[in-house]
């Protein structure tokens, strides 16, 4: 026993390090990222680009932000999570109730349009009795809605994970918990008596910031937004995962039996780094939602959870940026495959696509466990050594 105590200590006081080389080049391809993601809206600007371009990539950032979290929890910590879906979607009801109080408004509350088309009257109630719900409130501020997006899903995982932590919820049965409450929430959400606009879902944008969402300037700004705050979140999370509390969650990972015997109380670190992931999803929601124009309960879908998990595993689990990669080629696969193609007199149909999406991640699981990521580090190290 002492022998694997002293192993689990050097591990979180050592540090990560990585060869010179390799950090070189995997500078390079972030650099190069960075470059072609700064020259895209500067093509839309000269009409090169279509603006709907820089409007699908913004979106797709987005959904890599999502990613980078789910890889915090996962791939770091070895916590399978499936409700980041759950997290992504408050973030974008947060931004959505925000945009719809910025649209048209209807009756004597002045009630946003989202909400009066679909709005559940009770006995006695007609037309021009609408009530603005409590909970809208908070959301007519642009300042506030960006603090609750992130604050509102980062709250929630935190109940969670204590709740499934301190409980010592491990494994596929906290992978089914976090499922059952997503699932649970679309429920909610979809109901139209709770006034959250039902499946319907929180639609009728028209401007943000005083700033119409129909301008060409303002999908730069947005997608400028969300590349801006990829970055922030993945130089976060390097800085985090190579820190000591980073080294903490790769131990609970690799050993959580033990790390408790040295002392440390594994369900603390765990609730902190779910929570954390659970405030980037909503900040992923956030910034999704504008670009969007639309923001549904099916965000809470199973199918969305899953597809998550399919991103960071396609990239490359434990892996920061091999989860943006994964975000990025899954939907960019997803945009080109659903639609319908004729080669060589073949039709291509987009019912083919689920088929290609349980296909890609069959053989990644049999033939690439690292994800697409293990190719380059291969690659690197092999150019290493050669060195």
């Amino acid at each position: 026993m002492s022998n694997r105590v002293y192993t689990v200590d050097a591990l979180i006081k050592r540090g990560y390090r990585t060869k010179p080389t390799v950090g070189l080049l995997n500078g390079c391809v972030a650099a190069l990222f960075l470059v072609f993601a700064l020259m895209l809206p500067l093509l839309a600007f000269y009409g090169l680009v279509p603006i709907e371009t820089v409007n699908m990539a913004g979106r797709y950032l987005a959904f890599g932000i999502v990613a980078v979290g789910l890889d915090l929890i996962w791939g770091y910590t070895g916590i399978l999570s499936l409700c980041q879906s759950l997290f992504f979607a408050l973030g974008g009801y947060a931004m959505g109730m925000y945009l719809a109080h910025q649209g048209n408004l209807f009756g004597p509350n002045g009630i946003p349009e989202a909400l009066y088309v679909v709005y559940p009257y009770a006995i006695g109630e007609s037309k021009g009795m609408e009530v603005l719900p409590w909970f809208w409130m908070p959301f007519k501020s642009f300042n506030l809605t960006l603090l609750l997006g992130m604050l509102i899903p980062g709250l929630l995982a935190g109940v969670i994970g204590f709740f499934g932590f301190i409980s010592r919820v491990r494994g596929v049965y906290f992978a089914i918990l976090t499922q059952a409450l997503t699932v649970a929430a679309w429920m909610f959400f979809s109901q139209n008596n709770m006034k959250l606009c039902g499946t319907n879902g929180l639609t009728h944008f028209k401007t943000i910031a005083g700033h119409s969402l129909r301008e060409d300037p303002v999908k730069l700004a947005l997608y400028g937004a969300t590349l801006a705050s990829l970055v922030g979140v993945y130089v976060l999370c390097s800085l985090l995962v190579r820190s000591r509390f980073g080294r903490v969650l790769v131990a609970i990972r690799d050993s959580e039996v033990t790390l408790r015997f040295t002392g440390y109380q594994p369900f603390a670190y765990k609730t902190a780094i779910f929570a954390l992931s659970g405030a980037i999803a909503g900040l992923a929601g956030l910034l999704y939602t504008p670009q969007a124009n639309i923001v549904t309960p099916s965000y809470m879908e199973a199918r969305w959870s899953i597809l998550m998990v399919v991103w960071v595993a396609v990239g490359g689990r434990g892996s920061l940026g091999g989860a943006v990669l994964g975000a990025l080629l899954v939907n960019l696969l997803y945009n080109t495959l659903t639609s319908q193609h004729t080669v060589l007199g073949v039709t291509w149909k987009p019912d083919y696509w689920p088929f290609v999406l349980g296909l890609l991640f069959v053989v990644v699981v049999l033939v690439l466990p690292g994800g697409l990521v293990s190719l380059w580090k291969k690659y690197t190290d092999r150019i290493a050594v050669e060195i």
